[in-house]
Order: C-alpha cells, then sequence, then structure tokens
C-alpha cells in the first residue's frame, strides 16, 4: 500500500531509533508534523515556546546520549531562531538533524510569504544541507543526512516543501540504519612505539583529557594511576575522570586552577586525550614540552599544539596497546606528581575556606559546595554560560557517574533550561540540576513552561545579581569601565509559581539550603530556586600579565572618573593567584 513520503520520513527516523522531535508546528512543516502524530506511540514530539530552545535541547541530547537529536521548525523565521542551537552542536561536534519547512513548491522563488533561502542560510553550520525537491526520494535523502550527520559528528539540514510530503510513493525504503557502524583508524605500530618511548624518556609528563575521552574514562584513568601522570581535564570533560581523582589538577585557563597552570609551564610531556583545546596561551610554550596527541579527528592533532607523535585512533585502542606492548610500568617515577598533588593540597585547602562562606547574599562558592553535598550520585548537569561556567568550573565536583553538559565552544547563554529539558526526557530516572545567570536565564525562560508541560522535576537555580556579571569581568580585565551590564530585577519564584511550577526565593545560605532540601522532594512539576548570590569576582586560577595590567588600567579610569577605588576581591585571593 502507497504510503505518504512524510510517514516514509518517519519511519526511517524510527529505524535509526529516533525517540524525540523538539519544535513547533507550523504550516509550512505541518505535514512532517501530522505524520509524527500518526507515529506518537514511537516518538514524542516535545512542543517548544522557542525554536531556538528546539535546537539546544536537541544538541543536549546529542551530547548526553551520543545519539541523533532532532528538530523541527516552519521555514522563514521559525528556522532562523534555530541557527544558534545548530552551531552549538556543530561548535560542539555532535549529530543533530534540523528538518525545516518551506513554502510549497509552485511558489518557491517567487519572494512568497516567509520564503527564505535556508539551503544558503544554513550552508555554514551543516554538514549535509538539502533543499527537498522531489517525493520519491525523500526518505533516502532523510536517511542519508542521518548517517552523515554521524560520520561527520555535525548538523543536517534538510528543507522540505510542505506539498511534497503530502503526496505518496508506491516504493517500501529500507534504511540504512541497521548495518551502518562507524569503525575506528588503524592505529600505527611506529608511532606507538615512539609514543611510548616518550613516556618512558618523560620526567613530568602531564595530560589533558578532553571530551574525545568520553567513552574511554576508565581506561584513561587506569593508565594514568599506573603510570604516575597527573591530568587536567577540559571543561566539557569535566567528570568523565572524577574532580576528585588523586592524579586530578582540575580545569586549566580562565576557569581553571592555579596547579593545573603551573604544571602546564613545568611539564616536558603533554598527552593529549581526545580534545581540540583551543586557548593556547595556557598550554605549554612551544619547544619546552613534545606532545603525543590521540584524536579520532586527523584535523586536531597539532592544530592547537605542535605533535611529535599523532595517533588517529580510538582511545581506548591505543591504551590497549600501549600496556600489551610493555612488559613494565613506562613511567615509575611519580616524582612530579606528587609535586601537583601538593600543589593541589595547598590550593583545596584555600578553596575550603571559598566553600564556607557564610553570607548575604548568598556566596556562589558556597552555593555550589551545597549542590555538592546533596546531589544524588547519578545527577545530570546542565550549566549556563557566564559566573555559572565560572563557578561550576571550580567547585562543582562532578563524578563519572554522574554527567556534565554546557555549551562549550559556542558558549551561547541560555543553553541551561533547553539542556536540562533534554536530560529529565532522556534520563525521567534522573535527577537533574541546570544552574543559570539571571542573564542567561532571561533569554529562554518561557520555557520554563515547557518543563511544567511536561511535568518534568527539573532543579533549575537561577544566580541572581542583577547584573551580566561574567561581563562585567571583562570589562574590567580588558581594562574598561564596566557599561550596560546592570540588569532590572525580576522575582523569577513569583514567575516559576505563575507557571504552574514551584517558585523558591533563597537569600541567604541557610535558605539556599532549605530550597534545595525542598526542591529534592517535588515529584511532577519542576522548581526554581531564585537564589540572590553575591557579587564576586571568579577571578582565573592564575592571573597573567595581561590580565594583570587590564584591571590596573580600569582601577586607574574608575578612580579618575568616580573619584574613588572601585570594589576589588580581597588583597590575599588576587596575591594567590597572581603570584
Amino acid at each position: 500500500m502507497a504510503q505518504k513520503a512524510s510517514e516514509q520520513l518517519v519511519d526511517v527516523l524510527i529505524d535509526w531509533h529516533v525517540k524525540h522531535v523538539y519544535g513547533l508546528p507550523g504550516d509550512s512543516i505541518d505535514t512532517t508534523v501530522d505524520a509524527l502524530r500518526k507515529q506518537q506511540d514511537q516518538i514524542g514530539f516535545v512542543q517548544v515556546r522557542h525554536e531556538e530552545v528546539a535546537s539546544l535541547a536537541a544538541a543536549a541530547e546529542a551530547k548526553l546520549t551520543g545519539k541523533l537529536g532532532v528538530c523541527l521548525s516552519i521555514g522563514g523565521p521559525g528556522a532562523i531562531h534555530m541557527l544558534n542551537g545548530l552551531y552549538d552542536a556543530k561548535m560542539d561536534h555532535v549529530p543533530v538533524l534540523a528538518l525545516l519547512g518551506q513554502v510549497d513548491t509552485q511558489f518557491l522563488n517567487e519572494e512568497y510569504f516567509q520564503e527564505v533561502n535556508t539551503p544558503q542560510l544554513f550552508a555554514d553550520v551543516a554538514v549535509y544541507n538539502k533543499l527537498i525537491s522531489a517525493t520519491d526520494n525523500l526518505a533516502e535523502i532523510v536517511d542519508e543526512a542521518i548517517r552523515t550527520a554521524y560520520e561527520k559528528h555535525g548538523v543536517a539540514v534538510l528543507t522540505i516543501p510542505d506539498n511534497l510530503p503530502e503526496q505518496r510513493v508506491s516504493d517500501h525504503y529500507i534504511s540504512s540504519a541497521s548495518p551502518f557502524q562507524l569503525t575506528s583508524p588503524q592505529i600505527d605500530d611506529n608511532r606507538l612505539n615512539t609514543a611510548a618511548k616518550l613516556i618512558r624518556d618523560s620526567k613530568k609528563p602531564l595530560a589533558l583529557v578532553g571530551l574525545g575521552a568520553k567513552k574511554a574514562g576508565s581506561q584513561v584513568a587506569a593508565f594514568l594511576e599506573q603510570n604516575h601522570i597527573p591530568f587536567i581535564s577540559t571543561l566539557p570533560a569535566k567528570g568523565i575522570i572524577g574532580d576528585n581523582h588523586p592524579n586530578s589538577l582540575g580545569n586549566v585557563g580562565k576557569l581553571g586552577t592555579k596547579p593545573a597552570y603551573e604544571a602546564m609551564q613545568n611539564t616536558d610531556l603533554l598527552l593529549m586525550f581526545g580534545t581540540n583545546y583551543p586557548y593556547t596561551a595556557y598550554l605549554p610554550k612551544p619547544g619546552t614540552a613534545k606532545s603525543i596527541q590521540i584524536n579520532t579527528s586527523a584535523s586536531a592533532i597539532g592544530k592547537r599544539y605542535p605533535a611529535d607523535v599523532g595517533l588517529v585512533a580510538d582511545i581506548k585502542d591505543v591504551i590497549k596497546q600501549l600496556n600489551s606492548s610493555e612488559t613494565t610500568i613506562l613511567h615509575p617515577d611519580d616524582g612530579f606528581l606528587k609535586s601537583c598533588q601538593e600543589n593541589v593540597a595547598n590550593w583545596n585547602s584555600w578553596m575550603t575556606g571559598k566553600r564556607e562562606l557564610d553570607s548575604k547574599p548568598v556566596a556562589p562558592e558556597a552555593l555550589f559546595n551545597d549542590i555538592n553535598e546533596t546531589a544524588s550520585h547519578n545527577t545530570i548537569y546542565s550549566i549556563d554560560v557566564g559566573t555559572a561556567t565560572s563557578w561550576s568550573a571550580r567547585f562543582l565536583n562532578v563524578s563519572p557517574t554522574q554527567k556534565f553538559i554546557l555549551s562549550s565552544y559556542l558558549g551561547t547563554m541560555g543553553c541551561a533550561l533547553p539542556g536540562a529539558i533534554a536530560a529529565k526526557i532522556n534520563y525521567p530516572d534522573r535527577p537533574v540540576i541546570s544552574v543559570n545567570g539571571d542573564g542567561a536565564f532571561a533569554m529562554v525562560m518561557q520555557d520554563f513552561i515547557t518543563a511544567v508541560k511536561y511535568k518534568l522535576p527539573l532543579i533549575n537555580i537561577v544566580l541572581n545579581n542583577s547584573k551580566l556579571a561574567f561581563i562585567e569581568y571583562e570589562q574590567q580585565a580588558a581594562g574598561q569601565l564596566n557599561y550596560q551590564i546592570d540588569l532590572q530585577d525580576m522575582d523569577y519564584a513569583k514567575f516559576a509559581d505563575a507557571a504552574g511550577g514551584v517558585g523558591i526565593t533563597a537569600k541567604t545560605s541557610e535558605e539556599f539550603k532549605n530550597a534545595l532540601n525542598r526542591a529534592y522532594r517535588v515529584q511532577n512539576m519542576p522548581v526554581l530556586i531564585n537564589a540572590y548570590v553575591s557579587d564576586d569576582a571568579p577571578l582565573p586560577g592564575k592571573i597573567v600579565g595581561q590580565e594583570a595590567k587590564g584591571y590596573m588600567k580600569f582601577g586607574s579610569q574608575y578612580l579618575k572618573e568616580e573619584k574613588k577605588i572601585p570594589e576589588l576581591p580581597p588583597l590575599k585571593d588576587i596575591l594567590r593567584q597572581f603570584f
């Protein structure tokens, strides 16, 4: 029996085990939406309030599950709204399929209502980008789009004039989902032997663990333990091994720790596990350390730091062969590890004092410590961009049994709530906590009601300091006076109540602890904790020369214009992180 092409399209999605489609219906995509309605027992349609949230949620689903995220919108304005989330997927290298509506074929190229040249508009974001022009090969193109998104770890975009999926097709299409399998490149034995020799000969080896090690966390951890190698996690890889691991030095960079920065400056061998870390200023100076780089993407080898050995291979396979090729431990000397651990112990003793701050408004450091002490071992964290990122990087301890997502390379504000929605939909039995700045949350707050509609018991924490706090410090570090960073305060708790959720306001540490304990007990609806936090500066783990010059310039300009010294972090904090 002949099917509508739209029904065949949905059959292909089902073959690829797609479980959710995020989006909004509308005239130029409604034929596809109707086909989804008919298969709603197999694919859930998650109706959002803004298409940007749909694409951000699809990207988050792909980050969390490793599976294809799918989003859908009308053409024109709806499609344009999706660009931000699709760029997040592109830059974090996760597979996402975007289905975009378009005016009927008879109106194409006539400047019709809401007609936008989406293939041109999405050309930069997509690894696969097609305008559907016929009915009989629609299923085949959808199949190819999904396959390409997986193969190239990116975004596939299909623009579909709405009259085409309505037409019937007689041929039954068999998708490529069942036989599809990604294969790992073969390891070059000579390069492997060279890598082993570099590890044996090194005095101060250091590992930088990236998101590419996600499926090899336990293997990497065992290898580093066996060979007495300290490691630094990139922020998107936070928790893959575990922040409390004895070999961990934390993160590196503006959001990182001082021990991590100093280890980078002292290492003689940098092992890069599955990372394309972009902040080259925080890597060793070229020529001071050799480097072994393992990545499934050949383009990442040597891109950020000169590679002495590049292995385009699966990390698990590399570690297995390194272990099997040696009868003794590659690096038995634990001297560098112990010195790094002493450095971390000093850092942690300082951080302990920060975690115990009891202030009004709430100290962000103490707030994150309360989350650490109460969160379940299988909690999923969705973190927004801004000071929420800074404080979580340093004060949120993530374990391998938990999950941690953010917009790592695009750094788009407003990513936490969509990520939390996707997390709870995909992992309904796991606790989900999102942490949002007030500026970031305001960009997507309308979709709190999406969590209400689907009865998702999320905990959304809004760090409310009535300003764009991270931009405040960016301006100061650049030597600029602060401008247009203050935000009008809003009662986010009342908003949550009005939306049908639970809103709680916390202005002290004790109130936040009580709010968090109450939130854990709420079922079948989201909770929003409007936490008024102090405007503390999330200073870099190590203040480098350019930042110090910027702060000095800011201070002198402020004194000149305001006739007073600006409020600064405690002098002991500045001295500890500068010297």
